[in-house]
């Protein structure tokens, strides 16, 4: 990361891209103006200036990031520039991984078969359908 791609202020949709949290500005964009992204506890609009240290909480999926602002950026650059951007929290890493372990575990309860069923076993599927 070079003096010239570090900023003073950053617009909070320009960061995001080039954190990495999203692959384009249009998605980041759309992220903020859902309310998926919260600046310092608060709703924010995308052009809303982000400042360093400022606390940022990021809901991607089912995925949540509680991440602290270190350095701004407007140009995307590698994914270790990227992590440079922010620091993530250790209570926002902990729940990613249990929710990680969590779909795991469900997964493997749930077990899905490897292939489709052939001919025979959709008739056996479909008998036991109707009996229920």
């Amino acid at each position: 990361m070079s003096q010239s791609d570090i900023q003073s202020d950053v617009r909070i949709d320009k960061w995001l891209w080039a954190a990495r949290f999203f692959k384009t500005r249009q998605l980041a964009t759309e992220a903020v103006n859902g309310g998926h992204v919260h600046l310092n506890g608060q709703r924010c609009k995308p052009a809303k200036t982000l400042h360093v240290n400022d606390e940022l909480l990021i809901r991607k999926d089912s995925v949540k990031f509680i991440v602290k602002v270190r350095a701004l950026s407007e140009k995307r650059g590698s994914a270790q520039v990227a992590q440079k951007l922010y620091e993530e929290h250790a209570q926002s890493i902990e729940q990613r991984e249990l929710e990680k372990l969590q779909r795991r575990l469900h997964k493997m309860a749930n077990p899905h078969p490897s292939k489709r069923p052939d001919k025979r076993q959709r008739r056996q599927l479909k008998a036991w359908q109707e009996q229920s």
